[in-house]
This record gives structure tokens, sequence and C-alpha cells, in this order.
């Protein structure tokens, strides 16, 4: 789902936050050079920070959403 300035829906972006943790911890596991897998691991770990602040958004936005519908 996009919105109407052409940008993609929140929830799309959590589930490519979800979908960029999952292969950066894969490729972790996968790899045998100590740095490789740090590496991937911090991306993992970012990824990992962006989606909670995504849901965090989402929490707000369904706040705001329920106080104007309260004032209304």
């Amino acid at each position: 789902m996009v919105d109407d300035e052409g940008d993609p829906s929140t929830r799309e972006l959590r589930v490519e936050q979800v979908q960029r943790e999952m292969r950066e911890r894969r490729h972790a596991e996968e790899s045998s050079d100590a740095e490789a897998v740090a590496e991937h691991e911090r991306r993992a770990e970012k990824a990992a920070y962006l989606r909670e602040k995504l849901a965090d958004r989402v929490r707000a936005e369904n706040e705001a959403s329920e106080q104007d519908r309260g004032q209304a």
C-alpha cells in the first residue's frame, strides 16, 4: 500500500525491516569471518531498532486517531 504522495505505508516499512533483520542474521550465521559476522549483526540490530521505531509510530498514530474520534 502506498499513500497519496507515493510513500510506502508504515506497515510495509515494518515488513521490510523484519525481512532485512532476518536476512542479516542469516548472513551473520553463514559468515566465517569475525569481522563480517559483526557487520551483519550490526545491520540486523539496526533493522530491529528501525522496526521498533516504526511500531512506536503506529502506536502513536493509533492513539492520536482515538483521541480525534473522542473529540469529534
